[in-house]
């Protein structure tokens, strides 16, 4: 039997290594290198860390002060995911309470409502957003008044694609971990003495909080390292560190982007880490 599971793995092991390790491997390479265009010959590429100093040496002049661009650029995804991530928490977790809580029979309906939208390609999602947002928009010329408070080029409107788009990442771990407690340790509570508040607070956050790590780390990385929303949304008057790092491959300056991208491999791989710890059976991701 053991034979048997060995043999079935092997397809999984070959693409781990040609879809996961190999790439990892060629930006580890590429970010330590000279390369900077896509017409090049193996002999020309050669060892280089001179672009690493860009991190903390590439000042531009805007409106009469110096900045850094990547560590400006580091600031907004982090500002942007951290905001993204406690908004989609806050109402992330009532929902999912809320489902949880509710007396329907099939749960399962509302949780594909949820992530249909998930479903759909981002790009379009993005661009059906910013339609909205429009000074001229559909429901503007229906209703006569726009159902958004904001519009296209602002961070609001940034805000509220990211939580739209990723909130879903939140609600379905949180909602499996609260679906993996006992009804029976919220009875036994509230039989001690306990109100129904401090009955979530000291026994059923605490023993979702799994949930919530997971969503967060699961709404936190692709925020901070996408770069398709703030482009679509904001008219590029918001750059996060993925909009740097899709300039630079677009540009062929391959080694800076690389290198960008490195970092934030190496922030998923801790925050992976991270999610062991508190998830070691992965139970929240299911």
């Amino acid at each position: 039997m053991n034979s048997l599971y060995k043999r079935l793995a092997i397809p999984y092991q070959v693409w781990l290594v040609l879809l996961v390790f190999l790439p990892i491997m060629a930006i580890l390479l590429i970010a330590i290198s000279n390369l900077t265009t896509a017409n090049f010959n193996l002999s020309d590429i050669s060892f280089q860390l001179s672009h690493w100093n860009d991190l903390v040496e590439n000042q531009s002049l805007v409106d009469g002060e110096y900045f850094n661009s990547y560590l400006t650029a580091f600031k907004n995804s982090f500002i942007y995911a951290s905001i993204t991530t406690l908004v989609s928490f806050i109402f992330g977790y009532f929902l999912a309470y809320q489902i949880k809580k509710s007396r329907i029979k099939n749960k399962f309906i509302i949780l594909t409502i949820i992530i249909l939208p998930m479903w759909s390609n981002l790009i379009l999602r993005s661009e059906a957003l910013r339609s909205v947002m429009l000074d001229n928009n559909i429901f503007k010329s229906i209703f006569g008044f726009d159902i958004l408070p904001f519009s296209v080029g602002t961070p609001a409107a940034v805000l509220f694609g990211l939580i739209f788009t990723y909130m879903p990442f939140m609600i379905l771990p949180v909602y499996t971990a609260l679906e993996k407690i006992e009804v029976n340790l919220e009875e036994a509570s509230l039989d001690l003495g306990l109100t129904p508040f401090k009955t979530f607070w000291k026994v059923v956050f605490p023993l979702s909080f799994k949930g919530v790590v997971s969503g967060s780390i699961m709404v936190f990385l692709p925020t901070f390292a996408g770069f398709a929303i703030p482009k679509i949304l904001s008219n590029g008057n918001i750059v996060l560190i993925g909009n740097i790092i899709e300039t630079k491959f677009t540009y062929n300056i391959y080694n800076v982007g690389s290198m960008l991208a490195l970092l934030i491999l190496i922030l998923i791989l801790g925050s992976i880490l991270l999610l062991t710890r508190f998830d070691k059976e992965g139970e929240t991701l299911l």
